[in-house]
C-alpha cells in the first residue's frame, strides 16, 4: 500500500494537468482558441490532443526533476502535433505538479521550496524543451539566451526573463498571478455556482485586464499589449461575461483581436489561466470529480439540429415498489396483457408481402 500511494498521487496530478488544459481550451476566451474558434496555425483539435498527450509525462515524472518533466511533456506533445500548443502551460504546471506530488499541506510553501531547488540540469532540460517547441517571437538576449546552454539554475534564468515574460515572472514571484489574482477569482465564481467554462473565461479576462499580455507584447509591441489589457479591464468593470454590457464589450474585444493581421493572441494570459485551473482542481480533491459529482467536465446535451427541444423521455407512470398506480395505464398505451399483432408488421418481419 505504501508503494501505491505515490503512484495514486501522481495519477491525480496527471489527471488534473490534463483536465486543466481541457477546461482552459473549452472556455470562450476572447481572442484565444476555444470550441469553434481556431487561430491561424493553432486549432482547438490540436490543443485537445496536446492535453491528452501530456498525461503520461506528468504521471511518470511529477515526483522527479522539474526540468525532466518539462522536456518529456513537450516531447510527448510534439509527437502528436506539429506546432507549439502548450509550452507555456507545461512550464507553469511542471513545478506546481512537483510541489503537489511532494507531500501534503499548503501548496504554495511547497512550491517555493521546489523553485529554490531548481538547478542547472533543470535549466538545460527546460531550454531543450523550448527549442523543441519552437515558440514564435523569441528574440535574442545577452544573458542565458535559450539558444545556448545555460550556466545558471532554471530559477535564475527565469528571474532574468521576468520583466518580459509572464511565465518567467511566475517563477520569479512564487506564482503571484496564479495564487493572488486568478485563483481567488475562480474560487469566488465557483462559490457562486457560475458554470465552469464561464468562470474560467472570466478568470482569463481578469488576468488579461490586470497586466498586458507578454505574448502580444513580444510579437506586436508593448503599446498594443497595453491597449488590449485596457479593453479587457473595461469589460470586467462592466461585469465581464456575467453581465450584458460586459459580454458586449468582451465580444467587441474578441472581434478586434481576431480581425487583426495577424491576429492578436493573448496566449500568455491563457497559459496563466490553465495554471489557475490546475491549482483549483488540486484543491477539489479528485480532479475528475471537481465541483461535486463529476461536474468539472460534465456537458449539457444540446438537441440535434432539426430536433424538438422538448423531446425527452416522459416520466414513468406505472407501478412503484408495491404501490398501485394512481394514474392507471399511460395515455396511448395498450393495456397490459395480450394484444393482437398487426398482420402487416408480422409479414414484414417474415420477409413476405401482405396480400
Amino acid at each position: 500500500m505504501a508503494e501505491s500511494a505515490p503512484l495514486a498521487v501522481a495519477g491525480r496530478v496527471a489527471a488534473a494537468a490534463q483536465i486543466a488544459c481541457l477546461l482552459e481550451v473549452m472556455a470562450p476566451k476572447p481572442g484565444n482558441v476555444s470550441r469553434g474558434h481556431d487561430l491561424p496555425g493553432l486549432t482547438y483539435r490540436d490543443l485537445v490532443i496536446s492535453a491528452t498527450a501530456i498525461g503520461g509525462a506528468f504521471r511518470l515524472h511529477a515526483r522527479g526533476r522539474v526540468g525532466r518533466l518539462i522536456l518529456e511533456a513537450v516531447r510527448a506533445t510534439r509527437r502528436q502535433v506539429e506546432t507549439n500548443t502548450n509550452l507555456g502551460i507545461v512550464l507553469l504546471l511542471a513545478p506546481l505538479a512537483r510541489a503537489a506530488a511532494s507531500g501534503q499541506g499548503d501548496l504554495r510553501p511547497r512550491l517555493r521550496r521546489v523553485l529554490f531547488r531548481l538547478d542547472r540540469r533543470d535549466a538545460r532540460d527546460a531550454y531543450r524543451a523550448i527549442r523543441l517547441a519552437e515558440p514564435g517571437g523569441l528574440g535574442r538576449v545577452r544573458q542565458q539566451d535559450v539558444r545556448r546552454a545555460p550556466t545558471a539554475s532554471l530559477l535564475a534564468c527565469m528571474r532574468l526573463a521576468a520583466a518580459r515574460d509572464a511565465v518567467a515572472r511566475e517563477y520569479a514571484s512564487g506564482f503571484e498571478t496564479t495564487f493572488e489574482v486568478g485563483l481567488p477569482c475562480l474560487r469566488r465564481l465557483r462559490d457562486r455556482h457560475v458554470p465552469l467554462p464561464i468562470a474560467v473565461a472570466q478568470t482569463y479576462l481578469t488576468i488579461l485586464g490586470r497586466r498586458p499580455d507578454t505574448l502580444i507584447a513580444r510579437r506586436h509591441g508593448a503599446g498594443r499589449a497595453r491597449a488590449v489589457s485596457r479593453a479587457a479591464a473595461r469589460a470586467m468593470q462592466a461585469g465581464g461575461l456575467l453581465a450584458a454590457r460586459g459580454r458586449r464589450l468582451a465580444e467587441v474585444l474578441d472581434r478586434r483581436l481576431r480581425s487583426a493581421h495577424p491576429p492578436l493572441n493573448p496566449g500568455a494570459s491563457a497559459d496563466l489561466t490553465a495554471a489557475v485551473v490546475f491549482v483549483w482542481l488540486l484543491e477539489q480533491g479528485d480532479p475528475q470529480d471537481a465541483g461535486g459529482g463529476g461536474t468539472a467536465l460534465r456537458r449539457t446535451r444540446s438537441p440535434r439540429p432539426g430536433s424538438s427541444p422538448g423531446r425527452r423521455a416522459a416520466p414513468r407512470t406505472g407501478r412503484r415498489r408495491g404501490r398501485p398506480s394512481r394514474s392507471g395505464p399511460a395515455r396511448g398505451r395498450p393495456p397490459r396483457g395480450r394484444t393482437r399483432r398487426d398482420p402487416r408488421s408480422s409479414a414484414r418481419r417474415r420477409g413476405r408481402r401482405t396480400p
